[in-house]
């Protein structure tokens, strides 16, 4: 610290114990500022673009009284998820960030008294990965999702595994649609909430929560989805309310209603890869009936789902092949720490950021720097002498890395679906409108959770991706192999006995 520029009116009290006073120097506020700031240009200036102006909405950083932030803390503190208390709030800053309610109808404005329907789905990652870096032969053939249900519960983080998987969701046809969504409203973890008018009232706060209840649901969903066959109650009324309100969501997560960038992403192999998941229990129920999984209908390139497949898909080379990458920009930045701000490993994330995503995503347009493949770069990295080779490396090492935060970002954002049933008298010329059997529903689709993963956080996904795979590995695999040895054994021994009729 330089002592000629030392202020105390720039430190802020924050605490003491009985031995120790904690002051901090208000320039952690700026930091904060900086960081919220961060997230609004991230999703103006890169996301909005992938995705769509309607889909994103960037919200902006706003100031609030300390009073008021402490007093809130402590107000929602019991309404807090026990798993999530150990965090705790920032009531120093003063910053917060500002976004409009994602719960209501973003498109068009509609009077309070409309009831509105929300269905909130964490879909993951919806693709196998397809880098040849990959070093188990099991991650070609089962999603990340998958294996990872086994760890979580394990750990005790879930009670049970649910049966949902990305890919059935991703796939774009309807009947593998229909068992993903019907699977996460079996178990719906964190990856599915309902609201009803901005409450929740159906989801999973944490794994001490009960099983939520399907008659429950139906009969918050009754007034939307009243079912055709007349039925008022008991358990055909639930499950064609469950029915009509998957169908649903299937027609507005397969439309089309904002335009983005992301078609100008090279289409990278995954698209051409394994289109199912060989953990899937859709997929292992047909197995076992001797029917062949239907193939992936293809989604249509205008919806949600498959520009957010197309940002997922900037990871082209997977934990296991990003990390060594990973290594040699962070010794880079060791010798040359200056270069952080160039490489904007911090931001700004601008039209600049976005288009260095963009440039190392296209097509091949022949030259030198799309030319060197990941091998090539590290040989050449190894053996240039010359500086400016060196920052050129690293500079495309580095927007590598980045391309892989933005797609953890799109593997981990929700998609929130707004619902409002239309009056028989409404015009709809204007509207997104999605039909039901009862009648038709004007919605809206948002995306959230858009914030860039942390560049630190890279090291602990890559030791998380090795300890879910060698769980899955060392327990689930074993024990299928173990099962198949065991049956091939007992039709070995197997005799067979004619008897005389």
């Amino acid at each position: 610290m330089d002592e000629g520029k030392m202020d105390e009116n720039e430190w802020r009290y924050h605490g003491e114990g009985n031995k120790s006073l904690v002051v901090a120097h208000a320039q952690t506020s700026e930091e904060i500022f900086q960081h919220l700031q961060n997230i609004v240009d991230f999703g103006k200036n890169v996301m909005k673009e992938f995705l769509g102006e309607n889909y994103v909405h960037c919200g902006e950083v706003v100031q609030l009284p300390l009073d008021f932030v402490k007093q809130l803390c402590l107000k929602i503190q019991c309404e807090r998820p026990e798993s999530r208390c150990d965090k705790d709030l920032d009531t120093l800053s003063g910053y917060a960030l500002c976004l409009p309610n994602l719960a209501r109808l973003q498109t068009y404005q509609f009077a309070e008294r409309r009831p509105i329907l929300c269905v909130e789905i964490k879909p993951k990652c919806g693709f196998i990965p397809f880098s040849s870096d990959v070093t188990h032969e099991m991650k070609h053939k089962v999603c990340r999702y998958c294996m990872h249900q086994h760890l979580k519960v394990a750990t005790g983080k879930w009670k049970q595994i649910s049966k949902y998987c990305p890919l059935d969701l991703y796939s774009g046809n309807k009947q593998r649609m229909y068992f993903a969504l019907k699977s996460l409203l079996q178990e719906a973890q964190n990856n599915l909430k309902i609201f009803k008018n901005g409450e929740l009232i159906y989801g999973c706060k944490d794994a001490r929560s009960p099983m939520a209840d399907w008659s429950e649901l139906a009969h918050h969903l009754k007034p939307f989805f009243f079912p055709s066959n007349g039925l008022a109650s008991g358990p055909h009324c639930t499950r064609a309310v469950i029915r009509e309100l998957v169908r649903v969501i299937t027609r507005v997560l397969l439309s089309g209603s904002d335009k983005g960038r992301a078609g100008a992403l090279r289409s990278g192999p995954g698209l051409r890869g394994p289109p199912v998941c060989e953990a899937s229990p859709f997929s292992r129920s047909l197995r076992c009936q001797g029917k062949n999984t239907p193939e992936r209908s293809g989604l249509p390139k205008g919806c949600l789902l498959y520009k957010t497949l197309q940002v997922q898909m900037l990871d082209l080379l997977d934990i296991e092949g990003l990390y060594p990458l990973y290594r040699r920009v962070e010794r880079y930045l060791e010798e040359f720490p200056e270069e952080r701000k160039t490489l904007q490993i911090d931001g700004p994330y601008d039209e600049a950021f976005y288009q260095r995503l963009l440039d190392l995503s296209t097509e091949d347009d022949g030259t030198v720097a799309f030319a060197l493949t990941k091998n090539q770069l590290a040989k050449f990295y190894k053996e240039t002498s010359c500086d400016c080779d060196r920052d050129c490396v690293s500079l495309h090492f580095a927007c590598m890395v980045q391309q892989y935060r933005v797609a953890m970002t799109a593997k981990d954002c929700s998609i929130m679906i707004a619902l409002s049933p239309c009056l028989q008298d409404a015009s709809s010329d204007q509207r997104p409108v999605v039909p039901s059997s009862r009648s038709r529903f004007a919605f809206s689709v948002s995306v959230l959770d858009l914030d860039l993963k942390p560049y630190e956080s890279i090291p602990h996904q890559y030791k998380l991706d090795s300890k879910i795979v060698n769980y899955y590995l060392k327990t689930v695999h074993a024990k299928d192999a173990t099962v198949m040895s065991t049956r091939f054994k007992e039709s070995e021994d197997c005799t067979l006995v004619l008897h005389k009729v």
